[in-house]
């Protein structure tokens, strides 16, 4: 058996069909999960800068109705705005709207404002979370696939070992090493999805704990403003 036949490659195309759409499969689940992996980082990094940006020009005095305005146009503008925005402009939109109507019940305005700030965040929390569920799909099952594809190739190994009369490691050794490449490539897929997703997942949790707090700083803002009408 020349080296070259015991390259990776070589075993990857020589294997069996089973064990080659093993490895595809953890191939595309790999690439798949390192294309989303690097976009939750972008995103998730930029909902921490937004944050930050939105916390200091909220607490610098600035006159609510001018940053709702301001940020109101730049939704209109670009179509979307992400992140505590959001929760800003879902919770004043509502405040003004019931503060606004004759004989309005302070408790009352106050009950809608949180409603619907809890619904804006509801929203933003399955933003900051999407795709997290697939990387720990990937991280959980790939092992498992990979090591079915080892288990088959290394079972037909030992049945082509069955049908010679002398056997040797040169003739095992094909099969074999083909077989562990499927492991090999499930621990290659799963290793940077567990690691991303427990990464992210915790960086989730401080986000939304941040848009938690806020809103509830916000919502006392917004209490003594009514009952001080």
């Amino acid at each position: 058996m020349h080296e070259e036949n015991l390259s990776i490659l070589a075993l990857m195309v020589n294997a069996s069909l089973l064990v080659q759409a093993v490895m595809a499969i953890l191939f595309i689940a790999s690439v798949i999960s390192w294309i989303m992996i690097i976009q939750r980082g972008l995103f998730l990094s930029g909902a921490e800068r937004s944050f930050r940006e939105f916390e200091d020009t909220f607490w610098s005095g600035v006159d609510l109705n001018k940053l709702y305005q301001e940020l109101t146009e730049r939704a209109q503008q670009s179509g979307h705005v992400d992140g505590i925005e959001n929760v800003f402009r879902a919770g004043f939109r509502e405040f003004n709207r019931l503060a606004q109507t004759d004989k309005a019940d302070p408790d009352a305005v106050m009950e809608g404002t949180d409603r619907a700030m809890r619904v804006a965040l509801s929203r933003e929390d399955e933003k900051l979370s999407t795709n997290l569920p697939f990387l720990a799909s990937v991280a959980s099952v790939s092992p498992y696939i990979g090591l079915f594809g080892t288990v088959w190739g290394i079972m037909n190994s030992f049945r082509g070992l069955a049908m010679v009369q002398q056997a040797t490691l040169a003739t095992v050794a094909p099969g074999i090493s083909e077989a562990l490449i499927a492991t090999a490539m499930g621990l290659f897929a799963a290793i940077p999805a567990v690691i991303a997703y427990n990464r992210y997942a915790a960086k989730v949790e401080v986000i939304n704990a941040n848009y938690e707090t806020f809103s509830e700083e916000f919502s006392s803002i917004l209490h003594r403003q009514v009952h001080s009408r």
